[in-house]
């Protein structure tokens, strides 16, 4: 039987690394440890989830450790790739929650890391890595259900829980900006939808009602091949919602359509992972809750096998980068 994964946490500042961390475990990996600055309010519920993992000093006594293969990091948005290079220079695999990177010299610098290392940089994308539905949807759309995609409308609101949230979330220059942060989960959903290697940003805006310096609300119009993707990100989640988001995806194929409701039907059936498909067969409701989430398995085999089954390290550089000119180009 092979060595499990030994994984070390470094910065606990997004609730994203609570999943993250469950799903390598999942995944047959080993938390040896984890460290984060100061006392950010996801720490009680990181040590209620994972209370046999000691807490380091240091971020360096886990990227140094030469038991520890990969680092995981939910730290702060703008110092999210600097912990990356730094634990792959240091030989070690990368799970980064996203964004995982703020500027395009950030992407070069670890596209060159990664080159140079041979090391795996991956980005968990959540709303798909962490989403059955859209497992169900991709799997769906390889057979051929609904055609060619040639449209799709993601809709990504956030719950804003403004008392609860640290400083940096409020801070342009160290949460990215709404395109570079939950926009990319959207940019990536349209590239995995269409097959596309990379798209053209045709339309970003973004804006702040509530406050001026926060975005709160932010579009996207991203072209590829044949296929045309809108994307609408807001912190805008009615209180009377059960969940933190309605987040909803609409794909149409020449052949038919499918929509997602991803956490929550409001008015309509209870759980989660609902697909509703419609072609020249079938006009369906189905509850894909059970359709798994095959990247983090995926990803300890590359981390095994020195493999790109999980997702071409490509992919991810692209969606960085396109997420890093939205929001440029919407601050125009």
């Amino acid at each position: 039987m092979a060595e499990p994964i030994r994984m070390g946490v470094v910065g606990i500042d997004h609730r994203h690394i609570y999943t993250m961390t469950e799903h390598m475990q999942a995944a047959g990996c080993v938390l040896s440890g984890w460290q984060t600055d100061g006392t950010p309010n996801t720490l009680d519920g990181f040590v209620a989830r994972f209370p046999d993992a000691p807490r380091r000093d240091r971020a360096e006594d886990l990227i140094d450790d030469p038991e520890i293969d990969l680092i995981l990091t939910a730290a702060v948005p703008s110092d999210r790739a600097g912990f990356s290079i730094q634990a792959m220079r240091a030989g070690k695999d990368v799970l980064s929650d996203k964004p995982g990177a703020l500027h395009a010299l950030d992407v070069a610098e670890l596209r060159r890391t990664v080159d140079e290392s041979g090391r795996i940089w991956a980005v968990d994308f959540s709303e798909r890595f962490e989403v059955p539905a859209m497992t169900r949807a991709l799997e769906l759309i390889a057979q051929g259900a609904i055609g060619e995609v040639i449209g799709t409308v993601g809709l990504g609101p956030h719950r804003l829980n403004a008392a609860t949230r640290p400083d940096w979330f409020w801070d342009r220059d160290r949460n990215g900006g709404i395109l570079a942060d939950i926009g990319s989960h959207q940019i990536e959903q349209f590239l995995a939808l269409t097959g596309q290697e990379t798209a053209e940003v045709v339309m970003a805006h973004a804006a702040c009602f509530r406050e001026p310096g926060f975005q709160d609300f932010g579009e996207i119009v991203l072209q590829a091949g044949r296929a045309r993707g809108y994307i609408r990100v807001d912190w805008y989640t009615p209180d009377a919602l059960p969940n933190w988001g309605d987040g909803r995806l609409f794909v149409t194929g020449t052949t038919g359509t499918i929509e997602l409701r991803k956490y929550v039907d409001p008015g309509g059936t209870s759980g989660t992972d609902h697909l509703i498909l419609v072609n020249g067969e079938v006009c369906e409701k189905q509850q894909a809750s059970d359709a798994g989430l095959p990247f983090f398995t995926a990803l300890a085999h590359d981390i095994r096998h020195r493999t790109e089954t999980a997702m071409p390290q490509e992919r991810v550089f692209t969606v960085c980068d396109l997420a890093i000119q939205a929001q440029g180009m919407a601050e125009c």
